[in-house]
């Protein structure tokens, strides 16, 4: 997430409260979480275990709860609660608007696109040319569309990111405030729903295909001409790469990626980031092998019986 502006060490410092260590001049230009950071972003971190990762990382400004060394270019905001205080930068500078109508002011449509009844267009959304909304589909605030997309009913675009942090009091929420962006010519079934990211972007590519009741989590990629069917689940900040198949009921646990062309049979379980090829069951086995695997078995077991 890009601040409109460009603060300073010292402003954000200020803004939480908290002691900082570096030049107060010291430029700023966003926030965004690891896998995602680039120069002038902050990140945060609140456990020793990823001290150095983020240290290292692409990110020249540290949110993080203890007094380290800093690496020379970068800057620290040392704060009690990193997790609180990164939720405070994301409501301050991209905090939540109330829609007064159904379809928002500030939202741009572009031409011939069709906007079904009781659907709902957030803050400063945009739409491309020639797209068709079907009735109750919900679109969030800060969501692209491109052009010739298509979206069927009861499907929602931007909902908040499932990240949360375990206190004693209670699960605390990671607020959302990326976007979802849909390249042209994606088309979206019914019932599907893709969170926004956390800092960046949930992409569809162009060209690809998502049956019904598909869930696609925060931060997450879906290269080009994908086709995924229906009830499949894919969790946050996993990259699908271009024209992958996956078949219906499978589930992608976060931060893998799939590499272009691969295919996923139904009701496979991915467990970890695969090459090219065709794969089934849980965890997930090249597809050919177990099904010689299931013939053995059923063979074998056959002449038991005997």
């Amino acid at each position: 997430m890009k601040f409109k502006h460009p603060q300073t060490l010292e402003q954000i410092a200020t803004l939480l409260n908290v002691e900082f260590v570096g030049d107060g001049s010291f430029p700023i230009t966003g926030i965004n979480e690891i896998h995602v950071v680039e120069k002038g972003d902050i990140v945060f971190v609140d456990h020793p275990k990823y001290y150095d990762k983020a240290l290292n990382s692409a990110a020249t400004t540290i949110l993080i709860n203890k007094k380290v060394d800093c690496p020379e270019g970068k800057s620290l905001l040392i704060s009690e609660d990193p997790f609180r205080d990164f939720n405070k930068i994301t409501k301050h500078f991209n905090p939540f608007i109330a829609s007064k109508s159904s379809i928002a002011e500030s939202a741009i449509i572009g031409e011939n696109t069709v906007i079904q009844p009781n659907v709902f267009i957030g803050e400063n959304v945009t739409i491309g040319k020639n797209c068709l909304i079907h009735a109750n589909v919900s679109i969030n605030s800060n969501c692209i569309i491109g052009n010739n997309v298509v979206i069927h009913a009861n499907t929602v675009l931007g909902a908040d990111a499932f990240y949360y942090k375990n206190r004693p009091e209670g699960f605390d929420k990671l607020i959302s405030g990326g976007r979802v962006v849909l390249e042209d010519d994606v088309d979206l079934g019914a019932s599907c729903t893709i969170d926004r990211g956390v800092t960046g972007d949930t992409l569809v590519g162009a060209g690809s295909k998502i049956d019904n009741q598909v869930h696609i989590g925060h931060d997450t990629v879906i290269g080009k001409k994908c086709l995924i069917a229906a009830q499949t689940g894919i969790a946050g900040c996993t990259v699908i790469e271009d024209e992958v198949t996956i078949w219906g009921q499978v589930g992608i646990i976060s931060g893998l990626t799939i590499e272009k062309g691969t295919v996923l049979m139904a009701q496979t379980g991915v467990t970890k980031s695969l090459k090219k090829g065709v794969y089934f069951g849980t965890p997930q086995r090249e597809y050919r092998q177990t099904l010689r695997e299931v013939i053995y078995l059923k063979n074998a077991t056959n002449k038991e019986k005997k």
